[in-house]
C-alpha cells in the first residue's frame, strides 16, 4: 500500500490559532470555531468563477438528458448524498436526475466501511453500476483531494469522455489532475487538525448547494424565488404548495386550493393557469413549448398579445 504523506495534505496541517484549544473555556472554544468558520464564505467566494463553469457544464448536460452524479467517501460522500436526496422533493426531479454514490455503499452513510475509500477499482465499478455514461457529468468530492475511491470514479468518467469536476479543499490536489473544472476552496487548517467535517465540510456543502440550486433555477424549477416544482408529499409541503401559489399570483387561499385540485397539486401549473387564465391542458402545452419555465411562457404570451 502506498504511504500517505500527511504533511503534504493541506487539510491535515495544524492550525496555530487553536493549538491550545484544549485549555480554553467553553466560550473561548466556541469563539475560536466561529472565527474559523467566518473564513469559509470568503474561500468559497474566490471559487465562484470555477463554480460558474461547473454549473454551465452541468446545465447543458442535464438539458440534453444527462444526469448529475456525485461521488465521495466519508463526510464528502455523505454531503453528496445529502444534496442529491434533497433535489426530488425540492425541485420535482426523479431520484436518478441527481444521484450520489459513496465508498462502501448506502450503509456507509451511517457507519464507515473500513478500507472502501482506498479502493480505486471500487470507485469505477460503482460508477459503472450506476449506469454512468458520457451523457452524464461527474463531480468528485474529496476534502483532502487524494481519495483513491474518488480518483477511480474520475478516471473512469474521463476515460469514457464525460465531463469531470473536482471539489476539494486542498489547493493543487491530486484530484484536480483528473478534472476538467477544479473547485478548490481553501479556508486554512481545521480547528482540530484533519477534522474535515468542519470547515472543509461546510465549504463543500455550500458549494454543492450552489451548484444544484443554480442548475435547477436555470432549468425553470424556480419562479421568482419560489420552488414551483415542490412535491406536495406531506402536510408541510402541501401547505407550502398552497402558499407558493398564493404568493406568486396574489389570489386567496380558496382560489389557490381550487386551482391546485384541477392540476394534481402542481404549484407550477396552478400559477400559470391563474396568471395566464388557461386550463390545465393549455398550461401543460405552454410549459412543454417553453422548457417548463413559467417566466418564458408568460413572456411568450405577453409578446403575442402585444403584436
Amino acid at each position: 500500500m502506498m504511504k500517505i504523506e500527511l504533511e503534504k495534505i493541506a487539510t491535515e496541517t495544524r492550525n496555530e490559532s487553536t493549538a491550545n484549544i484544549d485549555k480554553m473555556t467553553t466560550i473561548e472554544i466556541l469563539k475560536a470555531i466561529n472565527d474559523e468558520d467566518k473564513k469559509v464564505a470568503y474561500a468559497v467566494e474566490k471559487e465562484l468563477p470555477n463554480i460558474e463553469k461547473a454549473v454551465e457544464v452541468i446545465y447543458q448536460k442535464l438539458v440534453a438528458g444527462g444526469r448529475l452524479i456525485y461521488c465521495g467517501a466519508g463526510t464528502s460522500g455523505r454531503l453528496g448524498v445529502l444534496d442529491a436526496v434533497e433535489c426530488p422533493p425540492t425541485f420535482g426531479v426523479s431520484p436518478d436526475f441527481v444521484k450520489a454514490i459513496m465508498a462502501g455503499g448506502p450503509s456507509a452513510f451511517v457507519k464507515a466501511v473500513e478500507g472502501a475509500e482506498d479502493n480505486k477499482t471500487l470507485g469505477a465499478s460503482d460508477l459503472i453500476a450506476a449506469g454512468f455514461t458520457e451523457s452524464d457529468v461527474l463531480v468528485g468530492i474529496a476534502a483532502s483531494g487524494r481519495t483513491p475511491y474518488v480518483i477511480g470514479c474520475m478516471e473512469y468518467a474521463k476515460k469514457i469522455g464525460a465531463p469531470v469536476i473536482s471539489l476539494s479543499c486542498s489547493l493543487h490536489s491530486e484530484i484536480e489532475q483528473y478534472a476538467d473544472i477544479a473547485i478548490s476552496p481553501w479556508s486554512g487548517p481545521e480547528v482540530i487538525a484533519g477534522s474535515t467535517r468542519m470547515k472543509s465540510g461546510t465549504s463543500q456543502k455550500m458549494i454543492l448547494n450552489m451548484i444544484s440550486t443554480a442548475v435547477m433555477i436555470k432549468l425553470g424549477k424556480v419562479y421568482g424565488n419560489l420552488m414551483v416544482d415542490v412535491q406536495a408529499t406531506n402536510e408541510k409541503l402541501i401547505e407550502r404548495t398552497k402558499s407558493i401559489v398564493c404568493t406568486a399570483t396574489g389570489v386567496d387561499l380558496n382560489t389557490a386550493i381550487a386551482t391546485l385540485e384541477q392540476c394534481e397539486y402542481s404549484a407550477k401549473h396552478a400559477i400559470l393557469m391563474i396568471l395566464a387564465n388557461v386550463n390545465y391542458d393549455q398550461s401543460k402545452n405552454l410549459l412543454l413549448k417553453h422548457n417548463n419555465n413559467i417566466a418564458h411562457a408568460l413572456e411568450f404570451l405577453n409578446n403575442s398579445k402585444a403584436i
